[in-house]
């Protein structure tokens, strides 16, 4: 795509770059137009289930149930694999997250100051052949493969120590 995702008046940004501005953790910016979510908060388990409700509440008016049960999955997906990975071994972070509605979308900007992508580039999420006994099954490697069936244009870069992941859901209707 040739226009950026987030376009959306109200999204908060330094005003020079376009780079997204730090807020105390915590506290919701959104939109005028009641159709966007902004949100930085430390990255720990609990804030991402509290999190996860929030932007659910706030973005599901006049969302299929199915709508928002993919944005639900999508982000706890994103959101639980920087808590578990982008800041491991690390004390505390920051993530923010940034959506809009746009013309049958749903725009999606995380970021975070964890560990970077290894080298840089995003999980291929390859669904593995299922065992034989589903004892067998193993821990890990689920997440990418359903954000990638559930996203469209997903894009990852790291810039001046910050992971960007973008991407959109599209909505059925």
């Amino acid at each position: 795509m040739s226009r950026p995702l987030f376009t959306a008046p109200g999204m908060i940004s330094d005003g020079e770059t376009g780079s997204p501005r730090r807020e105390p953790a915590g506290r919701v910016s959104a939109p005028s137009t009641g159709e966007g979510f902004h949100l930085c908060f430390e990255a720990d388990p609990c804030t991402v289930r509290r999190v996860l409700g929030q932007a659910v509440a706030e973005l599901a008016r006049g969302l299929s149930r199915d709508d928002a049960g993919t944005l639900e999955l999508a982000l706890a997906e994103v959101l639980n694999n920087i808590v578990e990975h982008a800041y491991d071994g690390r004390t505390s972070g920051q993530v923010e997250v940034c959506l809009h509605r746009e013309a049958g979308w749903i725009c999606c900007r995380i970021v975070d100051s964890g560990h970077a992508m290894p080298a840089l580039t995003l999980p291929e999420g390859r669904m593995r052949p299922l065992p034989p006994r589903l004892d067998d099954l193993p821990e890990g490697g689920w997440g990418w493969s359903l954000i990638r069936t559930l996203a469209t244009d997903l894009a990852y870069r790291r810039e001046d120590g910050s992971n960007y992941l973008t991407f959109r859901l599209p909505l059925s209707r």
